[in-house]
């Protein structure tokens, strides 16, 4: 399977599943668009559900179709955005795949695109919590069967939070098919924001490398974080006169991608392009995005860009659709397929 797959093959992915009747595919209300891609990808409908809202601010989820003895997955992505938090969005998840379970599904697949609280996967100050642990375990508490994301902050932490299978999905594919089409002819650097981010960094940029068929550099830059304020300038590795991909699992307020960018261009980069899975884009992201350094940052749907004005998501912000790929891996579980092969593919 080519690197670009999921973009020019996607035809492939349109055919229903062979035992359509015994796997069943929910979204809940805030993830419905997102979910109903999924679903068109797969060649199937989404199945029917109820949500309720009570005027004390409870709240109920149930499926109305028959959930015994079948296999279940619910999509439903953990970003806060006006009118329902992170918190609100992962106590309907909550629920429902208990409701789910308490229907007698065989098993339940909880597809989560963005996970809420997996920055905080460990304790940089006294008595800290550890937000991802505790999320895990809440999950574990409702038992679903499985529980895949996309890109989460740090992977060890995420593996080993877990006591269910974790299923971690990538977008390193949707990037560089992306970057190999338009930067054929290009000296390239892929740059990590920070230490931390380095082995993320090289594996797209050995990914990379091997899409273009010639070597691609690699830098990173250091990074301090203390009470909110970043700092640090050093840049660990040769940009000069090359192209540099700044590649981070997510953008918040854009501080630290516009820090690398500025560092880069002071070195005497040519052009600097980002990509990063997750784009929150709170605060002050439109001006510093808007920042003439960056020429292109790519981010993936799994968090929509809604926080962005109008003008920069058409001239300096592209969206990539994720949901080809979670289709891909759907359809590989139910027909016993493997998700290694997607993921190194």
């Amino acid at each position: 399977m080519s690197l670009a797959y999921y973009e020019n093959d996607a035809s492939a992915l349109r055919k229903p599943f062979d035992d359509p009747g015994r796997t069943l595919l929910f979204a809940l209300d805030a993830s419905r668009p997102y979910g109903e891609r999924v679903a068109g990808a797969l060649g199937v409908a989404l199945s029917r559900h109820e949500e309720r809202e009570f005027e004390d601010g409870e709240h109920k989820a149930r499926p109305l179709e028959n959930v015994r003895g079948r296999d279940v997955y619910v999509i439903h992505s953990l970003y806060g955005e006006p009118g329902m938090s992170a918190n609100d969005k992962l106590v309907r998840l909550l629920f429902f795949i208990g409701a789910l379970k308490d229907a007698s599904a065989a098993q339940v697949t909880a597809v989560c695109p963005y996970l809420a609280y997996s920055r905080k996967d460990r304790r940089t100050k006294p008595r800290d919590p550890v937000g991802s642990r505790y999320v895990a375990q809440l999950f574990e508490a409702v038992a679903p069967t499985a529980w895949w994301t996309l890109d989460v902050h740090n992977l060890a932490a995420y593996q080993n939070s877990f006591r269910i299978p974790a299923e971690h999905l990538e977008a390193r594919g949707l990037f560089v098919a992306w970057f190999a089409d338009r930067l054929q002819d290009e000296a390239i650097v892929v740059v990590s924001p920070d230490a931390g981010g380095v082995k993320r960094a090289d594996a797209f940029r050995a990914s990379l490398s091997r899409a273009l068929g010639r070597p691609v550099g690699s830098a990173f830059m250091e990074k301090r974080r203390s009470e909110g304020v970043v700092s640090g300038e050093a840049v660990v590795g040769e940009v000069g006169g090359m192209t540099a991909i700044i590649i981070d699992d997510l953008i918040s307020s854009g501080t630290t991608l516009a820090r690398a960018a500025a560092a880069c261009k002071t070195l005497g980069t040519k052009r600097v392009f980002a990509a990063a899975s997750h784009g929150l884009f709170i605060g002050a992201a439109d001006s510093v995005l808007a920042d003439p350094v960056l020429e292109k940052v790519l981010v993936t749907d799994a968090v929509p860009p809604f926080r962005l004005s109008p003008a920069l998501l058409e001239s300096r912000v592209e969206v990539l659709d994720s949901t080809p790929l979670f289709a891909e891996a759907i359809r590989r579980l139910h027909d016993g397929g493997s998700l290694v092969e997607l993921l190194q593919s």
